[in-house]
């Protein structure tokens, strides 16, 4: 099975089969994580690089109230935290969505990786402009988008994610997000999802069912959201 990490930076910059071997051997003792199993809390000592090897994690941070604010979600192939030890503490968690199998670099260990692969260095500073690019457009949703658009608008972005490291099949994908994940990662309620996704489905848009997505017409889809995928920075064919 490819190593889904190798996928991912592959969709960045060429590797070469050296760099290709480099990867594997880092990423070659993941650990399991249990749905809802914390890989890192707020305030603790930050630790080592994450690299997505099965399921899905979510960067988080619970405010006062005890309300829960989804910052990023993170799938196969996917790595946070390349600068992290230059922090003292943890300033949010990073939490298992689904059962994963995640691996664990050390920031000593990606240095040398990266000083001696230097595509490996170009990917992986690529890749943290593209995490930046996913957080800046998720901020534009939270403030401008209207509810439909910024639902449409994370269902477009997810689904190229997933075909990028082959988890679509045609217009269907793996989404293994319950209402109230995505309230938590859209800042609406639980209700309010259900009404929009309903909205959708009637639209002829998307179809939900339990843990998958159907992008049922992915021009209209793409209209809604008003999603323009630049800031993904994938070679792949657009979504319409």
């Amino acid at each position: 099975m490819p190593n889904p990490f190798v996928q991912n930076l592959s969709g960045l910059v060429d590797l070469s089969t050296v760099d290709v071997v480099a990867l594997e051997a880092a990423t070659a003792r993941p650990r399991r994580y249990a749905a809802r199993k914390d890989l890192i809390r707020e305030g603790d000592e930050t630790g080592p690089m994450f690299v997505v090897l099965e399921g899905w994690i979510c960067r988080y941070k619970i405010l006062p109230s005890g309300s829960r604010q989804i910052m990023a979600f993170l799938m196969p192939g996917d790595a946070c935290d390349l600068h992290i030890k230059l922090l003292a503490e943890m300033d949010h968690g990073i939490q298992a969505v689904t059962p994963a199998l995640v691996a664990t670099v050390s920031r000593a260990e990606m240095q040398t990786l990266m000083q001696e692969h230097p595509s490996i260095a170009q990917a992986m500073y690529t890749a943290q402009l593209v995490d930046e690019g996913v957080m800046r457009a998720w901020i534009v949703s939270m403030g401008r988008r209207s509810s439909i658009e910024r639902v449409a608008h994370l269902i477009c972005e997810l689904y190229l994610r997933a075909r990028n490291i082959g988890l679509t099949h045609d217009d269907k994908f793996a989404l293994p997000l319950s209402q109230i994940i995505l309230a938590d990662a859209l800042g609406m309620t639980a209700v309010h999802i259900n009404r929009v996704l309903k909205e959708l489905r009637l639209l002829g848009a998307l179809a939900l069912s339990r843990g998958s997505a159907t992008i049922l017409d992915p021009t209209k889809l793409v209209q809604i959201a008003g999603f323009d995928e630049n800031y993904l920075h994938r070679r792949l064919r657009p979504l319409a």
